[in-house]
């Protein structure tokens, strides 16, 4: 089948899965109400419950759950074969991750903007509660350690993306005092910001691309800067977590909100320029169908479902969902546009990266000896060694020089191209790390209620814990130096990943017999997000972290596991006692937020 058939094909689903059964779930399951009360509304206070245009929130929605799972996920996949890996997209997103998503954004629309875990305490029972916090903690505290690495690493690599990173933030900024504080309206800031960014890129291309080294008081012997990649990946993590820091504690609008909002009109141009440069390119597919024979790959079975997450389903997008999306929805309605829509723009993300990786890989790269290489040729200098061979920097350069080579064909200089790409998914990146430490914040905000730890509830004690933690597991010391070693939580991030997709499938269907509604259509998705993450920790703990005497991922993958299992039980026990009994009322609003007319999205459901 040929590149531009399975795009339009792919496509073509997922337009028909929204306007069928997203609208089943929406109309018939979820039931929305347009004039239900919801927790913007309820409980606004300009901070982080603010009333927001959809499209503004589908910005911020998409480009925080797109980050570099969509695309590392699919690149280190493709080893298998490019049909596996399509096919676990398509099926995923549509069946399994838009569905995860829509449910999570949902329960919490109806639970005054209640993250996931303080869900699960009132549709199971509170242990739950106090369980699933725990899992979202360690969770989200490999998030903030890998994407934090991450970014930094793709400064290093691609120094010309750091411009255009950075230059979003004033621009962000100055988007939300125009819309929030003088009423402004979005078009014309929007062009004039997209403008910007895309000329920054051109400057960081051909201009100013920003190395550590390159810093007054960076340089200079003895720095080390210059000498390898250890000490600026170091530096420019502890500058992204100070960021973080900052973006937690601002209001919504004031930086997260439209800094989100700005890129995903950035990364819309650029998925755009992708598809168009695939339509005029039309690259011939070069990976195989389908293959086992990967040296050092473990199994397919259960490890496709892993390795792709972002893309097919991720648990991470529940703590988005239920996060920040819920606290800025205008409409109940709204809800299948941004939790529905946003997960199948992510699958149709995932499917560019793999034919870019299957297809545009083999319009030529030049190889580590100097040679250009075309074909299956290219398609080895990445591919043709074993799963451990395929480092980070491979497995973004991948997806990076095979989208710039079908962004090329439309005339823009391979340069410039690989710019464009490369900022694409530092932003995804960059996304995802400030909302997912505003979540931690939120997290740990709850834990300090639900275990009675008053300082924790503060949000200044809460973020600078946020970052903490994550800055210091990102920074174990490895290999490589300071900061290499934290890149040894990825095989962890897949499996905790998924597994939390599983619980939150739990929570959701402990909704749904509560209420008396259909809940037939979770329980298969609910099983498989159960199964296949445990079945995939257990093996890493038992096959690979346990032979290396990796003893801290050891201890970190047996206590996810355990809390899960505990967590699971406590559902068991519990299942026919809810049935057709809804949970505990939400406690009683301040009389400063109680206004508004009672709705089901402003009671307790």
């Amino acid at each position: 089948m040929g590149t531009v058939a399975i795009a339009v094909l792919s496509f073509f689903g997922f337009i028909v899965a929204y306007n069928t059964y997203g609208r089943f779930l929406a109309r018939k399951i979820f039931k929305l109400d347009p004039d239900a009360l919801v927790p913007s509304e309820q409980m606004k206070d300009g901070v982080d419950f603010v009333p927001t245009a959809k499209s503004v929130v589908f910005g911020h929605h998409f480009t925080s759950i797109a980050g570099t799972g969509p695309i590392v996920g699919p690149a280190i996949a493709v080893f298998w074969g490019w049909l596996p890996a399509l096919l676990w997209v398509m099926i995923g997103s549509i069946f399994i991750g838009a569905v995860h998503d829509f449910g999570a954004l949902v329960m919490s629309l109806r639970s005054r903007g209640q993250t996931i875990g303080d869900v699960a305490g009132r549709m199971v029972n509170k242990r739950v509660r106090v369980l699933f916090l725990l899992i979202l903690f360690f969770a989200l505290t490999v998030v903030l350690a890998i994407f934090g690495l991450v970014i930094a690493v793709i400064f290093s690599i691609y120094p010309e993306s750091v411009l255009s990173v950075w230059v979003a933030m004033p621009l962000a900024i100055a988007m939300g005092v125009w819309v929030y504080k003088f009423n402004g309206r979005l078009l014309i800031p929007s062009i004039l910001a997209l403008v910007l960014l895309y000329a920054a890129i051109y400057i960081g291309v051909y201009h100013l691309p920003i190395t550590l080294g390159d810093l007054p008081l960076m340089a200079g012997p003895g720095t080390g800067f210059s000498d390898g990649l250890g000490s600026a990946v170091v530096v420019w993590t502890l500058i992204l977590l100070a960021y973080c820091f900052i973006a937690s504690i601002l209001p919504v609008w004031v930086l997260l909100q439209p800094r989100d909002y700005i890129n995903s009109h950035q990364l819309l141009v650029a998925l755009f320029l992708l598809v168009v440069g695939l339509f005029i390119a039309r690259p011939e597919l070069v990976a195989p169908v389908y293959t086992t024979d990967v040296a050092g790959a473990p199994p397919i079975m259960p490890f496709l479902f892993i390795t792709i997450a972002c893309g097919a389903v991720s648990g991470f997008h529940c703590l988005v969902s239920s996060g920040t999306t819920s606290k800025q929805l205008k409409k109940e309605t709204d809800a299948q546009y941004v939790g529905y829509g946003a997960m199948l723009l992510e699958g149709a993300l995932a499917v560019l990266v793999i034919l870019a990786c299957c297809a545009g890989l083999g319009m030529g790269v030049t190889g580590k000896d100097g040679t250009f290489y075309e074909g299956v040729g290219a398609w080895n200098q990445y591919y043709g060694g074993s799963w451990q061979d395929m480092g980070l920097k491979e497995k973004v350069g991948a997806f990076v020089v095979g989208g710039a080579n079908m962004i090329a064909a439309l005339g823009i200089h391979i340069e410039l191209a690989i710019g464009i790409i490369a900022v694409m998914v530092a932003c995804f990146a960059a996304t995802t790390l400030d909302t997912a430490t505003r979540l931690q914040r939120y997290v740990l905000q709850e834990l300090g209620d639900a275990l009675k730890i008053t300082p924790l509830t503060n949000k200044y004690v809460a973020t600078t814990v946020a970052v903490v933690t994550g800055g210091t597991m990102a920074l174990v010391p490895g290999p490589q130096g300071p900061g290499s070693g934290g890149l040894i939580l990825w095989p962890l991030f897949g499996s905790i990943n998924q597994l939390l997709a599983g619980l939150a499938f739990l929570v959701l269907a402990f909704y749904l017999i509560r209420h008396d509604k259909p809940y037939w259509f979770i329980i298969p998705p609910a099983i498989l997000m159960l199964v296949l993450p445990a079945w995939a920790m257990i093996y890493q703990i038992t096959q690979i972290f346990l032979p290396a005497e990796n003893y801290l991922l050891v201890a970190l993958g047996i206590t996810v596991e355990g809390l899960q299992v505990w967590m699971i039980i406590e559902g068991l026990l519990m299942w026919n006692k809810a049935k057709g009994i809804l949970p505990e009322p939400l406690p009683a609003l301040q009389p400063a937020l109680a206004e508004g007319p009672e709705s089901e999205g402003g009671r307790s459901c």
